[in-house]
């Protein structure tokens, strides 16, 4: 299976940004990112073995552990590589020192927990972000990063992490289709979750 571990903004700031965002896509032809599939990616998982799952679960959820929650908003943009010559824009997240910290040892965490299952993890350095298009080919997206800096959100807590399903061109015009398989509560007083109760979520 095709996974990765994410942040999932609330439903009010998905909207939020969404409406932001709805009266301005016209104005460009790339691939917007569907709203109900908006997330943080802490750890990309290209291949994720049946037999590996169980562990994988049991790993991510004493990293979620570990973890305190986070008070941030969705605020600011950028674009990858860079705004001249994009191929990804994107949405930050609103964080000070130490919520920049935590959110980078929540990544860190993630990505143990899956090489500890033996699981191969995507090697892209983290940097806290929601995709918000692809571009077919490069282009200068200066303008939308202006746009995007005048952005903010509202303010939401971190709670959780969910580890998410992939299925490549299962969704609307191709696309992705996700499925949430598990989430896990930040911090200590979580307790374990009933996995003879697991039911995938489509999102």
């Amino acid at each position: 299976m095709r996974m990765f571990v994410a942040l999932v903004p609330p439903e009010e700031a998905v909207e939020h940004l969404d409406e932001f965002l709805a009266v301005r896509r016209d104005a460009a032809p790339f691939r917007w990112t569907l709203a109900e599939q908006l997330h943080v990616t802490l750890a990309f998982l290209a291949s994720v073995p049946d037999r590996r799952l169980d562990e994988l679960v049991e790993r991510l959820r004493r990293a979620a552990a570990r973890r305190t929650p986070v008070t941030t908003a969705v605020a600011g943009g950028g674009a990858f590589p860079d705004a001249a010559r994009a191929r990804v824009l994107w949405a930050g997240l609103e964080l000070d020192a130490a919520g920049r910290t935590e959110v980078s040892r929540m990544a860190t965490g993630a990505r143990a927990a899956a090489a500890k299952a033996g699981i191969e993890v995507g090697g892209q350095r983290f940097r806290p972000h929601l995709t918000l298009a692809r571009l077919k080919r490069p282009q200068d997206v200066t303008r939308w990063v202006q746009l995007l800096d005048g952005y903010r959100g509202p303010a939401w807590t971190t709670g959780q992490y969910a580890l998410v399903a992939s299925h490549l061109g299962e969704g609307p015009r191709n696309r992705p289709r996700y499925e949430r398989v598990e989430t896990f509560p930040l911090g200590r007083s979580a307790g374990p979750p009933d996995l003879s109760a697991r039911r995938p979520t489509a999102t």
